[in-house]
């Protein structure tokens, strides 16, 4: 099929600093493999606003052939980006084995955003694997990416899925689907490591320095530009990792390459949102052993800024010991800044306006009667904004009664009223998440009758969780007790 250019009623303004101003080695130019017969399934209205577009155009015949990789909207320069990443802890060599680069869209404000076709065909880096998708996981990520960036919580976000018109097979013949994903970028902690496996130390250079102008236009450089960019990066991870905790997010599969140096949560596979508290939980199918683990998540954040620190050793100091040094110091203000910012969004959830030395045992006596009583995460904060204690084991034992004088009396010793308070927790503790079971049910009806009309109403409600509405109470209730654990694939 020729890639045709389109008449831009959308209004797409691309610009492709990331082919221009990088080496050839860091990408594969390729156009996306066409597609039989594209059909939109639902298209972000408000995204599309932001990012410039017009959203009436995005649904049009010519806009769908964009989205699906039949045509190549004006100004775009399509590409395949390499990297690299520790899988699991094992070192590979990767890239983008079924997602092409269209380009960045330019905002009216200048804000610049890549704009990526997910299950878009095979690329060089593929691996064997078809580069295509699946229906539901795209759909997935639709719904979970943007369920996190209403929660606040830094992510890349879902602009369109269409349907391909051709199967997938998997286990079995799926609708085929592929996902549009808006970024700040897509360079990864992986993109790093490739450059410093299989690249020059100059282009290793013009990767941070690019990295620097792109993220951190804003940030004074210190005596050491490249010190400065691991800081910025480890600031934004531990305040990242630091939200996913304090909604009960796990993000399932954080290899290195999974890690985006723009501070965004970023592919979204396996992940899901914790049930009944238990830092332990686990979803993901392949993650046999817990490594990504929801306790395990801010320790893993470090590993992984470990190994990028390792790339920048040589752009750090010419010495090895001296720039080994000067990492580990910065890794460790990594682990401070992550307790600091976790135990202030804490003290938020539980109404603490000030800081007081016994916080941190208070707020871990409650979370380890949470997890012995199997208490449910998000609905046990949002009974402690309204003071609507149920029956449950937790608020009748005699633990939680004790414990909730002492909270009691901590609220006692700060100037906010409880208006003030109530406030506070009411915005600290989202009123609904997307739970698992509200998920499978959208796609369900989505993907096997094509009835988006159950993942729009929980669109609608995860686009406020802080609404506290009626409409709400029924998308806060747990699911039907199940004697198989809750399992998530990385929809490959």
């Amino acid at each position: 099929m020729t890639k045709e250019k389109g008449s831009n009623e959308a209004g797409w303004n691309f610009d492709n600093s990331y082919r221009r101003r990088l080496p050839e080695s860091f990408f594969t130019k390729l156009n996306p493999a066409p597609v039989r017969d594209p059909q939109l399934a639902i298209v972000n209205e408000r995204l599309a606003n932001d990012l410039g577009l017009k959203a009436a155009a995005l649904k049009n015949d010519e806009s769908v052939d964009v989205f699906a990789g039949n045509k190549i909207p004006d100004g775009a320069e399509p590409l395949a980006q390499a990297y690299a990443g520790h899988q699991f802890g094992h070192f590979n060599m990767l890239g983008d084995g079924r997602a092409v680069l269209l380009g960045e869209q330019i905002t009216p404000e200048g804000n610049r955003y890549d704009i990526q076709l997910k299950g878009s065909g095979r690329t060089p880096y593929s691996r064997g694997g078809d580069g295509r998708a699946a229906l539901g996981p795209m759909l997935r990520e639709y719904i979970i990416s943007e369920a996190m960036h209403a929660l606040g919580i830094p992510t890349t976000r879902s602009l369109a899925v269409v349907t391909t018109g051709e199967p997938v097979y998997r286990e079995t013949a799926q609708t085929g689907a592929i996902l549009t994903r808006v970024a700040a970028s897509h360079i990864r902690v992986g993109t790093f490591q490739y450059v410093a496996q299989w690249g020059t130390k100059d282009e290793l250079k013009l990767l941070a320095d690019y990295t620097l102008e792109r993220h951190f236009p804003n940030v004074e450089l210190g005596e050491n530009r490249y010190v400065t960019l691991f800081q910025e990066v480890y600031k934004r991870q531990a305040v990242l990792i630091a939200k996913w905790q304090l909604v009960g997010f796990i993000h399932g599969v954080m290899n290195t390459d999974n890690m985006a140096i723009s501070g965004e949560t970023i592919d979204y596979g396996p992940c899901a949102f914790m049930d009944n508290y238990d830092p332990k939980t686990v979803f993901s199918s392949i993650d046999i052993n817990g490594r990504y683990a929801y306790g395990n998540q801010p320790q893993i954040g470090g590993w992984n800024l470990a190994r990028f620190a390792e790339t920048l050793l040589p752009l750090f100091e010419a010495d090895q010991e001296q720039a080994v040094k000067m990492a580990q110091d910065m890794l460790s203000d990594y682990i401070e800044l992550y307790h600091s910012t976790w135990l202030s969004g804490m003290r938020a959830k539980l109404g603490l306006f000030h800081e007081e030395e016994q916080d941190e045992a208070l707020i871990k006596e409650l979370l380890g009667m949470m997890e012995k009583y199997r208490a449910d995460y998000t609905n046990t904060f949002r009974a402690l904004t309204f003071d609507k204690l149920d029956d449950s084991d937790l608020f009748t034992s005699t633990e939680f009664s004790q414990w909730h004088l002492k909270w009691q009396e901590r609220l006692t010793r700060q100037e906010q009223s409880k208006d003030d308070t109530v406030q506070l927790m009411k915005n600290s503790n989202p009123a609904v998440i997307p739970r698992n079971h509200r998920v499978e049910e959208a796609l369900e009806a989505a993907v096997r009758n094509e009835d988006y009309s159950v993942m729009e109403r929980l669109l609608k409600v995860l686009s406020t969780p802080f609404g506290h509405t009626i409409e709400q109470e029924k998308y806060a209730t747990l699911p039907s007790p199940s004697g198989r654990p809750y399992r998530t694939y990385c929809g490959t």
